[in-house]
């Protein structure tokens, strides 16, 4: 079998020579803030199953679909148990943060007392938009916050309103600064134009473009992925192009999803698709080395902002799917239930909605008969289960094998409906967009413009972003491996360049190698979106190797601004003044002066007061230790 022919080896830093005492304090002091402000607790880390096969050649499987049913070998039980472990995980983050989450729930709870300014028009409950008043009933801008106008202004759709009228309930490093904690959130970092068009358009004309993409020109995020001709490719295509069983097409769809995060235009629908990609997950690269390249593109990618109910059902005739998870080989003579399983306890009403045994069977056989042909859905109503079922509050009398795509759709359309995949979405999305553990109060609002905007995920935005919780939450999310790389690539402005593909192919290889690449978590459950499942030593260290990559150019085929240029030095200028004028174009703020100083311990008798020409050659790693501190380690 031939190599992938994008594999390439991954560059091999120079041994550094010992570092001086106090420039390993400041390194070390730098670090251990990070993982203490980030509240996690070191040596802890969910490691993600490996694919057996390094390259593009996966391991063999049996051709038989009988044989490859049978040995599946992944039981529904372990799915489980790793779903248990991110539950864990964010139980082990909540526990922590219980005394933050205490001093949200009294602070949002005062805020509504003194009176809500604004409703969602597409949700059913208002949002809880608060003010602050003074005993004269003067309102009280916090700490330079904008009430809907000035800085970031607008009030047309709501969001600043609130944004403007409610504090950090638990500020740690940051700067009370309502558009930098949208950014922050709603993009995979904000690169310089991002906040230039914030605050050229306020929040709420900014946040309006980003929930409605198809109105944002995205040539730039178009190009990158153009870059890669066999992402999102067919099965057809497929066939045509790679040998089989190798694994180049899903290689080039996971690079060039890095590819859009990195350079799209429309953020919030990359973090949507991101979120989207792994609650209905199916690994890339997998088995499905034909079917898997074009479920992002005909599944996830057009679907994830809209009516849930028809991103599931989509994912359940994608031959992506059904192959992930056995269905295209279940038939009534022998049920495969992990799809019916999973759609039960992954992508729809969770383990806690009090479904049975006899509803995963059930479940499973209402699915049987989608299968595929060739790499495309085929229904085959042969393989159908025919008689009556039933799963929680849905039954059907299956009365007929011809009808049985039509019941299928029918049970989609009811686990959609049901209130607690509302919840489920609810909590998918105010994980990554508020907190590892978001309060019970949000997800209830959430999960009823759900339920009331026809499934839309829109609406749940929509409603999300004019919460009080969300923009209170400053801090309370920790960058995890993928989104540290391309929130460094974007915030140094990386550009496109002579071979931009083959640097985006080494920024693949190497999230890979921390655990974390574009699609490519192994089990059916997604990556874990919580700390606790990614606060690891090593992987920090990995983290900083790549800063010092694309801080100082290592790998040649992209635009990078050189160091100096990303804050010049003037006549005059202090070290001091030039490592506060770097964490404004880096952070958005400065940093504090005890961490500023400990960023300037990197270089040997350079104090604050040093003049900056004299300590301009120490300027290669002083911008890194800005990107591994907690200012950019949290959002």
């Amino acid at each position: 079998m031939r190599p992938s022919s994008d594999a390439r080896p991954l560059p091999r830093a120079a041994t550094p020579a010992p570092r001086p005492a106090a420039r390993r304090s400041a390194i070390g002091a730098l670090v251990a803030a990070a993982l203490v402000l980030a509240g996690r607790a070191p040596g802890v880390r969910m490691v993600p199953a490996r694919p057996a096969g390094r390259g593009s050649t996966p391991p063999a499987v049996p051709t038989d679909p009988g044989a490859r049913a049978r040995a599946m070998t992944t039981p529904a039980r372990s799915v489980a148990a790793r779903s248990a472990e991110e539950t864990a995980g964010a139980a082990a983050t909540g526990a922590r943060t219980a005394a933050v989450r205490g001093a949200a729930t009294s602070r949002v709870a005062a805020l509504r007392a003194a009176g809500s300014t604004t409703s969602a028009a597409a949700t059913p409950a208002a949002a809880p938009g608060t003010r602050r008043t003074t005993a004269g009933g003067t309102r009280t801008p916090s700490l330079g916050r904008p009430t809907g106008t000035g800085r970031y202004g607008g009030v047309g759709a709501g969001f600043a309103t609130v944004a403007g009228t409610t504090r950090p309930t638990a500020p740690k490093v940051f700067v009370d600064d309502a558009g930098l904690h949208l950014l922050r959130r709603a993009t995979f970092g904000p690169r310089p134009s991002d906040l230039a068009d914030l605050r050229a358009l306020g929040i709420d004309e900014w946040l309006s473009r980003q929930l409605d993409p198809a109105t944002i020109p995205d040539p730039e995020g178009d190009a990158a992925w153009a870059l890669f001709p066999l992402a999102g490719a067919s099965a057809a295509t497929v066939h045509a192009q790679v040998a089989p069983f190798h694994w180049d097409a899903m290689f080039a769809t996971g690079q060039a999803t890095l590819a859009r995060q990195v350079f799209s235009r429309r953020q919030l629908l990359e973090v949507v698709v991101d979120v989207m990609a792994d609650h209905l997950h199916v690994a890339c690269p997998s088995e499905g080395w034909d079917t898997v390249p074009s479920y992002v593109t005909d599944v996830i990618r057009p679907l994830a902002m809209g009516r849930y109910r028809d991103l599931l059902k989509a994912a359940m005739r994608h031959p992506a799917m059904l192959g992930y998870l056995n269905n295209d080989v279940s038939s009534k003579s022998l049920v495969n239930e992990n799809l019916g399983r999973e759609l039960l306890e992954l992508h729809t009403v969770g383990r806690g909605a009090g479904y049975t045994e006899a509803d995963v069977v059930a479940s499973a056989k209402v699915l049987t008969g989608r299968s595929q042909s060739g790499g495309v859905f085929a229904w085959k109503p042969t393989m159908h289960w025919v008689g009556p079922l039933t799963v929680l509050g849905w039954s059907s009398p299956n009365a007929s094998a011809a009808d049985g795509l039509a019941v299928g759709d029918s049970y989609l359309d009811y686990l959609a409906g049901h209130p607690a995949t509302a919840r489920t979405i609810a909590r998918k999305l105010a994980v990554r967009f508020v907190g590892d553990d978001p309060p019970a109060e949000l997800l209830d609002r959430l999960a009823a413009a759900y339920l009331a905007n026809d499934t839309s995920v829109r609406a749940v935005l929509q409603t999300l972003f004019r919460s009080a919780e969300f923009w209170a939450s400053v801090g309370q999310k920790t960058r995890r491996p993928l989104e540290d790389v391309v929130g460094t690539a974007r915030v140094l402005d990386l550009k496109p360049g002579t071979d931009t593909a083959g640097v985006l192919q080494v920024l693949y290889w190497m999230v890979r190698s921390n655990g974390h690449a574009p699609l490519g978590w192994g089990p059916p459950n997604g990556y874990p979106d919580v700390a606790a499942a990614w606060g690891n030593a090593g992987s920090f260290v990995q983290r900083m190797t790549i800063h010092r990559g694309l801080v100082n150019g290592w790998w040649k085929g992209v635009t990078t601004t050189p160091v100096l240029q990303l804050v010049p030095v003037t006549p005059g200028m202090t070290a001091g003044q030039w490592v506060d004028a770097l964490s404004v174009r880096l952070l958005g703020q400065r940093m504090t002066t005890a961490h500023r100083d400990a960023v300037l311990g990197f270089a040997p008798q350079v104090t604050a007061a040093s003049p900056m020409v004299n300590a301009s050659w120490y300027a290669w790693g002083l911008v890194p230790l800005l990107l591994d501190s907690p200012y950019f380690q949290l959002r």
